[in-house]
């Protein structure tokens, strides 16, 4: 398969606690702009769920709140992004990078992030907001504990991720409405998307 071409492409990751409002966020790019939308998570279990000797190790580990491999999410990232980069306008990466190596590996196997949207909330309002989804889900992975655990290992990583990329972060207060967030996402997306559409032209 020959490599992609990134120049109208643009690479979003998408980053914030579990409960930050991401999966709405992205819902709404993907019906404005019409990005590819990869969730590492949705990934995963997919991955889970093909039962392969992958999913094996994969169920042990989220099942115990840890991170997944980084390698094992970067081969699932890259296989998603080239069967589908000949119709996409560009990516929205959810949830990925957890850590600065992420990051950095990432850049190397397929190509530089375009910018970073980070949706910033304090840790008790995405507690609560995830066993409030736990209820009404019954998602084995949105137990107390597990959240806690899902929370504090994100906070510990995430702070490494923003520091390593300060001139492509974006912030956004994520405990606004998601109307008021949309709009700060569409002023960060808008001309990233015009620079690509007039590349793509060319």
């Amino acid at each position: 398969m020959p490599p992609v071409n990134f120049a109208d492409k643009p690479i979003v990751w998408i980053l914030g606690g579990p409960g930050s409002g991401k999966g709405t966020q992205c819902e709404k790019i993907i019906a404005k702009y019409g990005f590819t939308h990869l969730s590492t998570g949705d990934l995963l279990r997919a991955e889970v769920k093909s039962g392969s000797d992958r999913a094996k190790n994969l169920t042990t580990i989220m099942e115990q709140g840890q991170l997944v491999p980084n390698n094992v999410v970067l081969d699932l990232l890259k296989e998603a992004i080239e069967a589908r980069a000949a119709g996409a306008n560009g990516f929205l990466i959810d949830g990925y990078p957890r850590e600065k190596s992420q990051g950095i590996e990432f850049e190397k196997a397929i190509s530089p992030v375009t910018v970073i949207i980070y949706f910033e909330a304090s840790s008790e309002t995405l507690t609560q907001r995830l066993l409030g989804r736990a209820l009404s889900s019954g998602r084995a992975d949105d137990n107390e504990a597990t959240i806690k655990l899902r929370l504090k290992t994100f906070l510990d990583n995430n702070q490494q991720v923003l520091d390593q990329y300060p001139d492509k972060l974006c912030r956004i207060n994520a405990e606004q409405s998601v109307d008021a967030i949309f709009s700060e996402v569409e002023k960060i997306l808008d001309p990233i998307t015009t620079s690509a559409a007039a590349v793509a032209a060319n």
